[in-house]
C-alpha cells in the first residue's frame, strides 16, 4: 500500500488520514465494499471522497458518533478500484480508516509517474470551494472544502502525476490572515502542520521531483479589520521565504522549486507580489548556481466565484488550465 500524502499508521485506529488529499488506494471484487472510519471528535464530523475505476465519485460525510460503515457501490459485479481521499485539510483533524471490508481486497501501488509536492493555503486547499451541499456562510469552515477538484490534483491528474498537497488555510511566508504566525516555515517540518505537535514528518516517506509552493495570498491580507495589521514588508517577505526554500531544498536536494503567485491578488498588490517572487528566484539562483533555476508562473488575474472570494471548483479548473503546460515543462 502506498499512501499519498501526511499521514500516520496507528495500531488501535489504523491509518490517519492528515492532509488535503491524502489518499490511499485498493481494489475489491463484487459490487460493493465497506470503509469503516473514525474522527476523533464524536459532535464532529470530517468528509471523505473517492474515485470508482477512475471516476470522481462525490464527498462522504464521516461522523463522529456513527458507528455505521461507509458503503461504496459499483453499478456492477467484477473487479473494482478505489482511490479514497481526505477531501479536508490537516487543521481540520484527521479522519482514520480503521478497516476495509470487501472480498479480494488488494492494495493498489504507487501509481507510475513523477510526484509533485504542492505547498500553499486554502486555495491549494481547495478551501471554500464547494458550496454543492452547504451554501457559502453557512454550517463548518470546511464543509466547503474539496481537495480532490483543487487546482494541484487537477494539474497532476491531466498529466500523469502523483500529487502530495501540504497546505494550510491561512497561512503564510512571514505573517497569516489576521496573525503573525505560526507561519508555515513554522510549520512544514510538523507532521500535521501543528506548531505544537512535537511529531515531525519523514520527508523520506516521498521524493517528488517538483515542490510548488504558492504562498503570499495572506501575506498581503488586511486581516479581520479589528486586528492591528501592518502594511506588507517586502523586504520580511523576501527573507522569509527565502529561507524557506532553502529548509525545502533540504528536504529534497535534487527537486525543481517553482514558485507560483496568488490568483486572488490583483492591481498593485500583484504587481509587488511579482516582483518579491523575481527577488526570492534570483537570491535562490545566486546562491546555488549548480542547482536548477527556480520556476516562476505568475497567475492571471480572477474573480473567484466561491466563498468569501475564494475559488470555487469551476475556477480550480480554470487555474488548472492555465498551469498544466508550466508543469509539464517541469516534469518532462
Amino acid at each position: 500500500m502506498t499512501p499519498y500524502g501526511r499521514f500516520v499508521l496507528r495500531q488501535d485506529q489504523g491509518l490517519e488520514m492528515i492532509s488535503s488529499a491524502m489518499h490511499v488506494g485498493f481494489s475489491f471484487e463484487g459490487k460493493s465494499c465497506q470503509i469503516v472510519a473514525s474522527i476523533p471528535s464524536a459532535n464532529g464530523h470530517n468528509y471523505l471522497q473517492y474515485e470508482l475505476d477512475g471516476v470522481y465519485q462525490k464527498r462522504i460525510k464521516v461522523v463522529g458518533n456513527s458507528t455505521i460503515p461507509i458503503s461504496l457501490t459499483a453499478p456492477t459485479a467484477g473487479k473494482h478500484t478505489v482511490w479514497l481521499y481526505k477531501a479536508t485539510e490537516a487543521h481540520t483533524g484527521p479522519i482514520f480508516i480503521q478497516k476495509i471490508v470487501g472480498n479480494q481486497l488488494v492494495a493498489l501501488q504507487q501509481r507510475n509517474g513523477p510526484l509533485i509536492e504542492f505547498i500553499g493555503n486554502s486555495i491549494t486547499c481547495g478551501a471554500a470551494a464547494d458550496p454543492s451541499e452547504v451554501a457559502c456562510g453557512s454550517g463548518q469552515y470546511h464543509d466547503q472544502h474539496n481537495a480532490y477538484l483543487a487546482y494541484g490534483p487537477r494539474v497532476a491528474r491531466a498529466l500523469g502525476a502523483n500529487f502530495v498537497l501540504s497546505s494550510v488555510s491561512g497561512i503564510g511566508v512571514y505573517r497569516n490572515w489576521n496573525s503573525d504566525g505560526p507561519t508555515m516555515p513554522d510549520v512544514y517540518e510538523k507532521v500535521d502542520f501543528q506548531a505544537a505537535n512535537p511529531q515531525r514528518w519523514n520527508f523520506a516517506a516521498f521524493t517528488p521531483q517538483v515542490v510548488s509552493i504558492a504562498l503570499g495570498t495572506n501575506d498581503f491580507s488586511k486581516g479581520d479589520g479589528k486586528k492591528e495589521r501592518l502594511p506588507f514588508d517586502s523586504a520580511r517577505y523576501v527573507n522569509s521565504y527565502v529561507k524557506f526554500v532553502q529548509l525545502v531544498k533540504a528536504k529534497y536536494p535534487k527537486a525543481q522549486i517553482a514558485l507560483l503567485s496568488s490568483p486572488m491578488i490583483n492591481g498593485k498588490n500583484r504587481e509587488t507580489l511579482q516582483n518579491c517572487l523575481l527577488a526570492v528566484k534570483n537570491s535562490m539562483d545566486a546562491m546555488t548556481p549548480a542547482d536548477k533555476p527556480l520556476a516562476l508562473h505568475f497567475f492571471q488575474p480572477m474573480q473567484a466565484r466561491g466563498c468569501a472570494g475564494h475559488p470555487n471548483v469551476d475556477d480550480h479548473a480554470i487555474l488548472a488550465q492555465e498551469l498544466e503546460p508550466f508543469f509539464k515543462k517541469l516534469i518532462r
